[in-house]
């Protein structure tokens, strides 16, 4: 189980220093996998993206804390994607982007604890199903 003191930590930190991170996790997304930006078309609002990223936040902070419910939401969200034409493969990546974007705005102060746990928490989000 990744050590949750860590995870929130880094949590706290990138609202401290960026506030919103969403545009820079979809930047890191986009970046990666290009093929996925054409899913968000009619998101012109940004309203889905927002709304992704707040419930992947909230499926961390449930995962390292009580478990009430994110392994069920990102087990129904991976099912719910792949009505989306989501490939089966490309659902992690936005967990992936998240970390990804989190480490570049934590900069040098990512630590090699941040990105054990956070690897940590992202291969056991990958196993769920």
């Amino acid at each position: 189980m990744p050590d949750a003191a860590v995870i929130l930590e880094t949590l706290e930190q990138v609202a401290e220093r960026r506030g919103d991170p969403t545009p820079d996790v979809y930047l890191q997304l986009f970046q990666s996998y290009p093929e996925l930006e054409r899913l968000f078309l009619m998101d012109r609002d940004g309203g889905v993206r927002a709304s992704m990223m707040q419930q992947a936040l909230e499926c961390i902070v449930d995962y390292v804390g009580d478990r009430l419910v994110a392994p069920q939401i990102i087990a129904s969200s991976r099912l719910h994607h792949d009505g989306y034409n989501v490939p089966p493969d490309r659902f992690d990546c936005f967990f992936v982007a998240l970390r990804d974007s989190f480490r570049a705005i934590m900069g040098a102060d990512w630590s090699p604890t941040m990105e054990r746990e956070w690897a940590g928490l992202l291969a056991e989000f990958a196993a769920i199903r």
